[in-house]
């Protein structure tokens, strides 16, 4: 396992509210979104609004399905 956590922005572009996973493109970037990237269970499904900016944790930068969106903001 690497040791280097690293934080991105993005912008949800989906929800799933059953499964807690979310769709994002990665900000800076039109052709990378991630799907199923899970969210964390402290986020209210009410705020994960397409198009609002989330920030994403790559526990691993190489595996991007190793990946959770730790918050949302405007």
């Amino acid at each position: 396992m690497r040791g280097n956590m690293n934080v991105k922005r993005g912008i949800v572009k989906g929800f799933d509210a059953a499964a807690y996973k979310a769709t994002v493109q990665i900000g800076g970037s039109l052709s990378v979104w991630l799907g199923d990237v899970p969210v964390a269970r402290n986020i209210p499904a009410a705020e994960m609004v397409t198009g609002r900016r989330c920030a994403v944790l790559f526990f691993d930068e190489t595996n991007p399905q190793d990946a959770v969106v730790v918050g949302v903001y405007t």
